[in-house]
């Protein structure tokens, strides 16, 4: 029987020499891999199972061709020994004759009893290694659910009576419908500059060598290209629920250091060990268990924890009022103020559109020359006019927007009022609702009287004014009125896009999904106009804290895997996981956290306006905004599902007692860069900036509502990020409610981390 195993391994070598392909990798039309290595190969040839080309139906000897697809779902198998089928090609050519005699047995395959080789491999092994085989190479994998990982690392172990062995890593690519960072950069990945924000957003070159360069890779050189992939985006639902299963240990347990060869051979039998320890001992959460730690009733909320906020008043160089402090009342709409509009254009205030300076050439019909106008007379000209379908809203944006009419493109707008509205929807829009966001724009010189300040880099400043105000600037920004917005190359190419019109480009349902939820707001306000007021606060760390010498404790902590942070963090600090261009895609195509948060509260939108891009020692800081809509989804599942009451009580400033924070992570491209000491600082001093309010007692802070900050395209460690958002909280004497969005394993390990580091009175430092 040494002859047929000699027989297999002569077959193994003749289809390597006939021409497997060079990179071992075959491609599908969605961009999905799948990498075989030898070892699987010859797997199949010693189970005496059919050829693994006959089974796949691949022709390894024409591997360019479409017939070289493999039906399969998007996998990677690694073997343990990492030698690839290239190696084995070089080792097969380098030799110049192959000896088929007859081998011992002391010389046959290691790891392989070639002596009643197939006695020794019982029927029930044998389906044993063939539902392996097929799992891992014919049968598709489930797409993964809310709750189910969209990118996992494990260990899979085979091993019988007979000594063989054989352990592959397998890598999980996303599987997402939208493929967010190889179509729409908008989406997912959060892009860090404005000019980034629409443009299509390549797959990185560290993505690209793991595909391409086969098992030779170890994985932290390989894991840069995944973590572009694993979008917020990546396992989302209509619950919007996203889960990982990769943790640090696992990362550090199961792959060779950077630069370090790759250790050849069988596994230590100690790691195997170590890893059978560490799934024996690691806790075991009862799938009813949806929270840990702290009941959330427990934690501080606002208004009930707050202190007496002192009175309201301008402040100038620190706090700009908009209204008349002297008249604010419960119920009745703040007056603006001053009374009069004051002109201002200059580049510390907002450029606005009622501007006496914003004007346009216009060549006189007679004389031929070239005379300015006001542009603001041209845009209450044409926006007066009525409105009955959706070419003559288009028309009269370009006829104040003239120089963008071969640009722009309204194809999502037009669907939305042709396709999606119910012909009694579509009469309301064009008779009552435009008509009505047409004079809430058009009273911007009545409402928004003082000059807007730019909040500029480094600058610690704060901007109060009315929702009225708000809506009258938003109401600008649909109609596309807001000058010098509409250029990268004007001097607010480091501020995001405030004017709509790329809201109303292309045929994504993700538009008509935000258009929906926008248009919400707007009927909501003009029904029931509301009377409180918001507040924008830039604030800055001058000095990163010393956190090798804090000796602050750690605070409580809840943690859950159901809920939200707008839902069930009401009254808490909520955290925004911000782009440093506020706002993210939201006025575009991005769909993830930011975005959905700032279109279910447009309010927070009108920041975009003079909000300059955070610095690594910023944050952003808004006060008071409303819930207009409820929604479904996440991404490109997102859907809005109906407006919504808010019922947030109200300060004695007349905000609504939501209070969210922008906060901008670090994108890693290399995985391990995170855990640097730089990384990791700057990530605890941007949290903390967040976080802190030197200027109030401790138990007058609600609890911290945040999440996975920085864990989807920028690459973010969860466990990581989740310690060091309980270590900031802790420095600023905030509680935590965490909300993991439906990953109960990443639930258990930061529970079980901050236990232990409570248990032993671990402290910051």
């Amino acid at each position: 029987l040494s002859c047929m195993a000699a027989y297999h391994i002569l077959r193994f070598a003749h289809l390597l020499k006939k021409g497997l392909p060079n990179k071992q990798v075959w491609t599908k039309p969605n961009n999905t891999s799948f990498v075989v290595s030898a070892q699987v190969v010859l797997m199949t040839a010693l189970t005496d199972f059919e050829p693994l080309a006959k089974r796949l139906r691949v022709e390894i000897n024409a591997p360019t061709s479409p017939s070289s697809s493999l039906k399969v779902p998007s996998l990677r198998i690694q073997s343990r020994d990492n030698e690839t089928v290239d190696q084995q090609r070089r080792q097969n050519n380098t030799q110049t004759k192959m000896d088929i005699q007859p081998k011992t047995r002391a010389d046959g395959l290691r790891g392989v009893k070639t002596k009643n080789y197939h006695k020794k491999i019982s029927p029930r092994q044998q389906t044993k290694f063939r539902d392996t085989l097929d799992r891992w190479l014919v049968k598709p994998s489930k797409n993964p659910s809310t709750a189910e990982v969209c990118q996992t690392q494990e260990d899979a172990e085979m091993a019988d009576d007979g000594g063989f062995q054989s352990t592959s890593a397998q890598f999980l690519d996303c599987q997402n419908d939208e493929k967010p960072t190889l179509s729409d950069p908008d989406d997912e990945t959060q892009p860090l500059t404005p000019q980034d924000l629409d443009e299509d957003n390549p797959v990185s070159p560290a993505s690209k060598d793991f595909a391409g360069s086969g098992l030779m890779q170890t994985l932290p050189h390989s894991y840069g290209g995944l973590e572009k992939q694993e979008m917020e985006t990546c396992s989302a639902s209509s619950e919007g629920s996203v889960k990982h299963n990769n943790k640090i240990t696992d990362f550090f347990s199961r792959t060779s250091s950077p630069g370090l060869p790759v250790r050849q051979g069988r596994a230590d039998k100690s790691l195997q060990k170590q890893d059978a320890d560490e799934e024996t001992t690691s806790a075991v959460v009862k799938p009813d268990v949806k929270w840990l730690g702290t009941p959330i009733n427990e934690l501080k909320r606002m208004p009930e924890c707050g202190g007496t906020l002192p009175p309201l008043k301008d402040v100038p160089g620190q706090h700009t009022v908009m209204i008349r402090t002297d008249l604010l009342q419960n119920g009745i709409v703040p007056v603006p103020y001053p009374a009069k509009f004051k002109d201002t254009w200059d580049d510390i205030h907002v450029k606005m559109p009622c501007s006496s300076s914003n004007l346009f050439p216009v060549e006189d019909e007679e004389t031929r020359e070239r005379q300015n106008k006001s542009r603001w007379e041209l845009i209450k000209e044409t926006l007066s006019k009525k409105f009955t379908n959706p070419d003559k809203l288009k028309n009269a944006i370009l006829k104040y927007s003239a120089s963008q009419a071969k640009k722009w493109d309204f194809t999502a707008l037009r669907l939305y009022c042709t396709k999606v509205l119910e012909p009694d929807a579509a009469e309301h829009l064009f008779d009552s609702l435009l008509p009505d966001m047409v004079q809430l724009a058009l009273r911007a010189s009545e409402l928004c009287t003082k000059p807007i300040p730019l909040l500029k880099g480094g600058m610690n400043h704060s901007i109060t004014m009315s929702q009225e105000q708000v809506a009258c600037l938003l109401a600008n920004a649909f109609f596309c009125t807001f000058p010098r917005r509409n250029s990268r190359k004007t001097e607010y190419c480091n501020y995001p896009d405030i004017n709509f019109f790329r809201l109303f480009e292309g045929s994504s349902t993700k538009k008509i999904e935000k258009l929906k939820t926008l248009m919400c707001y707007f009927k909501s306000f003009t029904e029931q106009k509301p009377t409180g007021l918001v507040t924008f606060t830039r604030k800055s760390l001058n000095k990163p804290l010393n956190w090798k010498s804090s000796q602050t404790p750690l605070t409580k902590l809840h943690i859950t895997c159901e809920g939200t942070i707008e839902d069930d963090g009401y009254g808490m600090l909520q955290v925004d996981f911000a782009n440093r261009f506020v706002g993210g895609g939201v006025t575009s195509s991005g769909l993830v956290q930011e975005e959905i948060r700032f279109l279910i509260n447009p309010e927070l939108i009108v920041s975009r306006l003079f909000t300059e891009a955070l610095d690594h020692n910023e944050c952003l800081i808004i006060t008071g905004t409303q819930q207009y809509s409820k929604y479904t989804g996440y991404a490109q599942t997102y859907q809005w599902d109906g407006s919504h009451q808010d019922t947030t009580p109200r300060d004695s400033w007349q905000r609504r007692c939501t209070e969210i924070v922008a906060i901008d992570a670090l994108q890693f491209k290399n995985f391990l860069e995170q855990f640097r000491p730089e990384g990791i600082n700057r990530e605890l001093n941007k949290a903390y900036c967040g976080f802190a309010r030197p200027e109030d007692q401790s138990q007058n802070l609600a609890a911290v509502a945040t999440g996975n900050w920085g864990c989807g395209v920028f690459g973010g460690d969860t466990r990581l990020k989740a310690l060091l958002q309980m270590l900031a909280a802790a420095e600023a004497g905030r509680d935590v409610a965490y909300f993991t969005f439906g990953d109960s394993q990443l639930m258990t390990d930061v529970h079980n981390m901050h236990s232990f580091l409570t248990q032993r009175k671990i402290t910051v430092g």
